[in-house]
């Protein structure tokens, strides 16, 4: 299904890529600069999961997971439901054990291809990977549908074994889905036909958006470099890349429309299908997390945008000059800003000072992505734009992608994608089932490295302007994260019920888009014509649906955390480290209740929300 894996197995490949939406960070953050400009910048070595793509350990892996799924199926098809406590703990590590191999080799697939969209063999290797072990995993379609027909008692029963007993979320999760699984006839129809459904569309997407080319002031650039000149020094260099934006993504925005409405549309059919109450129901099962503590999260951001993104902008307003903001002075440089490019060298070093004054343990986790290929930064032709950072998986180790263009907000995103990393290093003991962490929780590592570098450039600032710059830097980057993906999720919500109203134009999506821009932004914007289609270029909308919400739940929980750090420093740094270890074995409310937080209290995102406002208020001083 869309949003949860039925066989157990944990998602690999593109849709479990965290992937930083191009509105919010990377894309609109940076500047056009060639990526020679900045150092020597590193490249990935995937060796760690394969030698190349015809190496015999991939034929190897391959042939064991199609033998392995096989039997599997063959060994437990039917017979769940007869097994004791140690039976079943045999039969999930055998399930993990698939995971791992079959993950290994997505992972390894989707980080080649994602080096290069447009390169032929990698996409056909790719989505051949993809084929197989859809191909070979669809016997075990069988598994959550099968637990989900034991009797509660028989479950508990088995739960009583020692070593199953930690695998106890898993079924947990499982159940939860019990109301919405379909018969086992459909739900394989439905693994067997995902490779030329969602998967076929977000591939369609990937290679739109890679091939499009923009000429700005006459030079012809990709997505991400034309995109992001609209941060640039010179005001008139933002305009053209916002009207060249506009202007191309106008000239596909027929293909868009077609992607966004039939992924719509086979989201509202299997909803119906499941009985799913709402399109983002499927999400927040998959997030563990719930409707209420969603809206509530929504609710508070909303009522904030006035003393946040609607007060903040009329600051930039004044600093710039202007009578209106127009959509490319939306992460201008301040004036005072310095352009100077920042060296890869010196903004490893600023994150890992960062890392290293919250506890050593930070840094040493993060030193082997700088020494031993595990990043990816230089901006390339045909490369995935944005950034992410993927867990691979427990056997091996994550990777992280970046687009570095030299700006402040690039050392942030270095500091973001880091965070996920080391998160990722440190959950990897949970074992593969137990070690992914739900996208609501799945920010949180890296947003507080986020904010743990802020902190350490903001003591060091040595002037009133560089302080301005930092915390100006800080809020944008705030009101990015909590104001613009809330309103990029209001945004979703009424495009996905509007297409149960039939087929949508491009008008129509265009007015969808335009109708939460206004009221997120406020009125010292205006919007230039062609600014209605900026929600085509958006990957989460078409890769993961809804997820953004989770970047907003991670940053109002980072401040809510980073607060009750700075209140009681002393052990926070050890429980710290034990929520990042536990994964996905914990529901949120276990994770923040040492921290004496709750995510369900809405007076909780009051209180991130009210650091970013005290922030604002700070600027308004200095004026």
């Amino acid at each position: 299904m869309r949003f949860s894996n039925t066989s157990a197995l944990r998602a690999h490949g593109p849709q479990a890529l965290d992937a930083r939406a191009y509105d919010s960070r990377v894309f609109d953050a940076n500047t056009g600069a060639a990526t020679g400009d900045f150092g020597d910048l590193p490249d990935w070595d995937l060796s760690d999961l394969y030698p190349a793509v015809d190496a015999p350990e991939v034929k190897r892996d391959l042939d064991w997971l199609e033998e392995a799924c096989v039997s599997f199926a063959k060994d437990y098809e039917g017979k769940l439901a007869e097994l004791d406590g140690a039976g079943m703990y045999d039969c999930i590590l055998r399930n993990e054990r698939i995971s791992q191999v079959a993950g290994r080799l997505g992972s390894y697939a989707g980080l080649l291809y994602y080096q290069n969209t447009v390169d032929g063999e990698r996409a056909k290797f790719f989505s051949d990977i993809q084929d197989k072990i859809t191909n070979f995993t669809a016997p075990l379609v069988f598994f959550s549908l099968e637990v989900n027909r034991i009797p509660d008692e028989t479950v508990e029963a088995m739960l009583q074994h020692a070593d199953l007993a930690r695998y106890r979320p898993i079924f947990e999760r499982m159940r939860k889905m019990r109301p919405y699984q379909l018969s086992d006839e459909l739900e394989r129809y439905e693994h067997d036909m995902s490779i030329v459904g969602a998967s076929a569309w977000n591939k369609l997407f990937d290679e739109t958006v890679a091939d499009l080319k923009f000429t700005v002031n006459g030079q012809e650039l990709g997505l991400e470099a034309a995109a992001t000149l609209m941060s640039d020094q010179n005001r008139d260099t933002r305009e053209a890349s916002a009207r060249e934006v506009a202007n191309v993504l106008g000239q596909n925005l027929k293909t868009f429309t077609r992607v966004h409405n039939t992924l719509a549309k086979m989201g509202d059919i299997e909803d119906k299908w499941r009985g799913m109450p709402t399109p983002q129901t499927g999400r927040h099962l998959s997030n563990d997390v719930e409707a209420e503590v969603v809206e509530a999260l929504r609710d508070a951001v909303v009522a904030a945008y006035p003393k946040l993104s609607h007060r903040y902008y009329e600051l930039k307003r004044k600093w710039l000059g202007l009578d209106k903001l127009q959509v490319w002075d939306r992460n201008a440089p301040l004036p005072l800003e310095d352009d100077k490019a920042i060296q890869w060298d010196d903004a490893r070093d600023m994150v890992m000072q960062a890392y290293a004054g919250f506890h050593p343990k930070m840094a040493e986790l993060a030193e082997p992505f700088f020494t031993k290929g595990w990043i990816d930064a230089g901006v390339k032709e045909g490369k995935a734009p944005g950034a992410f950072a993927h867990p691979t998986v427990t056997d091996a180790h994550p990777y992280v992608m970046l687009n570095y263009l030299g700006k402040q907000r690039d050392v942030m995103t270095l500091a973001h994608e880091l965070g996920h990393g080391v998160h990722q290093v440190l959950a990897a003991d949970q074992g593969e089932l137990l070690s992914s962490t739900p996208l609501t929780l799945a920010e949180t590592a890296s947003v507080f490295g986020e904010m743990l570098t802020f902190q350490q450039l903001l003591k060091g600032a040595k002037t009133q302007n560089e302080r301005k710059v930092l915390l100006a830097g800080k809020v944008e980057d705030s009101i990015n994260t909590l104001v613009r993906q809330i309103a990029f999720y209001d945004f979703e919500c009424k495009l996905h019920e509007a297409r149960k109203g039939g087929e949508l134009t491009s008008d129509a999506i265009n007015a969808l888009w335009m109708s939460v821009q206004g009221e997120s932004l406020g009125p010292a914007f205006e919007f230039m014509d062609g600014y209605e289609t900026f929600w085509s270029y958006i990957p989460h909308f078409v890769h993961s649906p809804f997820y953004v919400y989770a970047y907003a739940f991670g940053d109002g929980l980072v401040n809510a955390l980073y607060a009750a750090y700075v209140e009681n420093p002393d052990g926070f740094e050890d429980k710290y480290f034990d929520m990042l270890k536990a994964g996905g074995s914990k529901h949120h409310t276990d994770l923040l209740a040492p921290f004496g937080l709750d995510a369900s209290d809405p007076k909780f995102w009051d209180k991130g929300l009210s650091m970013i406002s005290a922030m604002i208020d700070e600027l308004e001083a200095m004026d």
